[in-house]
């Protein structure tokens, strides 16, 4: 770094200076692991001893892992996007319950999400929930993106619900689905270097809403935009500011169609011309509530019977299991 051939290039040095705190990282984080085996060392409380135990090869399991990540993007926080497909009221309830589970999920890594857009449905006083058409919510680490990105991304799919449906009077079994988006927090820098024409873009301009319906304002501070060659969309209603919420939307659009270039290979968004569908295509994975418990991954064949546990956050043994294989 004391090199001054070094600061001739921005770019080179901005990397050089992100390589360098993530190689301190993982230095700290290995001093942190030897202070907790000397801990356990020093202990003379089995039970004392066994948490700590517990709780380093925990983390070194995460290590190795992380060590997987390969990813541009990987290391990033991570933007959620979850959408009600076929299925009516019950899949806007199933889309709650996504959201529910992955918020979960975050809590339990100490990581944080904020919601960034939410489209509601009616109140339905039979299950207590607020229905969700679909949602957007960022996670991330105080801090740093700490592979939250690299983490989620296999998340990314239709999740496919069975269930005696709580809207249905004869007590019907019913299917419902949901498409799962998950993409990585764009660096400022990076976005900025993707020109969208405005001829190419529609911005819509609503009020932001709470539960039931509820204003939260009475000005139309809420924004959508569409990219009109791909019919692709974001909006944000996080922010008070319409300014803000404008700049927030078009940062999100701009992530959709980096990872859509991405997928396709090309490199100019001029490129992108084709109107662009949702892939629902197969699930990815099955949550099976009646007349069995279930929840199977179809990628992975990993499965579980504990479903309240999966609904409740805990979805490292399909993460990881995903993330082993590739």
């Amino acid at each position: 770094m004391a090199d001054p051939d070094l600061w001739k290039n921005r770019e080179i040095a901005d990397q050089k200076i992100k390589e360098l705190g993530e190689l301190n990282d993982l230095v700290k984080k290995f001093i942190e692991i030897e202070t907790e085996l000397k801990r356990a060392e020093m202990s003379i409380d089995e039970n004392s001893t066994s948490v700590i135990l517990k709780k380093v090869k925990n983390e070194l399991r995460q290590l190795e892992i992380q060590q997987l990540f390969t990813g541009k993007y990987d290391r990033q926080s991570a933007i959620v996007s979850i959408s009600a497909g076929a299925g009516g009221q019950d899949a806007e309830d199933w889309t709650r319950m996504l959201y529910e589970m992955y918020s979960k999920f975050a809590e339990k890594r100490s990581w944080k999400s904020k919601i960034i857009h939410e489209s509601l449905g009616g109140f339905q006083s039979k299950t207590g929930r607020h229905p969700v058409k679909d949602v957007a919510f960022e996670v991330s680490v105080k801090g740093g993106g700490d592979y939250v990105y690299g983490y989620l991304k296999s998340e990314s799919g239709v999740h496919r619900l069975v269930r005696i449906s709580p809207f249905s009077a004869e007590k019907k079994r019913h299917t419902s689905f949901a498409l799962v988006e998950i993409l990585p927090q764009i660096e400022n820098l990076e976005s900025g270097n993707l020109k969208i024409p405005e001829e190419n873009l529609k911005f819509e301009f609503f009020r932001s809403s709470g539960p039931g319906g509820q204003n939260v304002n009475k000005v139309e501070t809420a924004v959508r935009v569409h990219h009109l060659p791909t019919g692709i969309s974001a909006a944000s209603q996080v922010e008070r500011s319409q300014s803000r919420n404008r700049e927030i939307a078009l940062n999100l659009l701009k992530a959709k169609l980096i990872k859509l270039m991405e997928k396709n290979k090309i490199s100019e968004i001029e490129k992108l011309k084709v109107k662009v569908k949702p892939e629902w295509g197969s699930q990815i994975r099955s949550y099976v509530l009646n007349p069995y418990q279930l929840v199977k991954d179809h990628r992975t064949g990993v499965e579980t019977a504990q479903v309240d546990k999966v609904l409740d956050g805990e979805l490292d043994l399909f993460i990881e299991s995903d993330i082993i294989k590739k």
